[in-house]
């Protein structure tokens, strides 16, 4: 699979649930490029923007889409890499605040 394949496969299904790619296409292929570069590494497409250890289960919260996605775009539009936003934010109605980290210390020290 290549990044236009997994961006039009991922456009439909994350769009029906709210969730929109970041307008930055630039950005939004870099962090799909290195996706697929961690499913490659690990079979599992951790978050590239997060340390992944390689152990599926210890990963399971950084499996993309990660479980503070929902958290991160209600709060603040975008999740923590700013892959998946909202529409308003896309659209300038949210301002692009930092998103902090959520995962726990714990899980982030291997």
């Amino acid at each position: 699979m290549n990044a236009e394949t997994l961006y039009e496969k991922l456009k439909k299904t994350q769009e029906a649930k709210g969730y929109y790619f970041n307008v930055d296409r630039e950005r939004v292929f870099d962090l799909l490029e290195a996706l697929l570069v961690n499913k490659q590494r690990y079979g599992y497409m951790a978050c590239p923007c997060r340390l992944a250890c390689g152990d599926r289960e210890k990963d399971r919260d950084i499996i993309c889409p990660c479980v503070y996605r929902q958290a991160d775009v209600e709060q603040y539009g975008s999740c923590y890499c700013n892959l998946y936003v909202s529409k308003a934010w896309n659209e300038g109605g949210i301002d692009h605040a930092y998103v902090p980290e959520r995962r726990p210390p714990e899980k982030i020290a291997f």
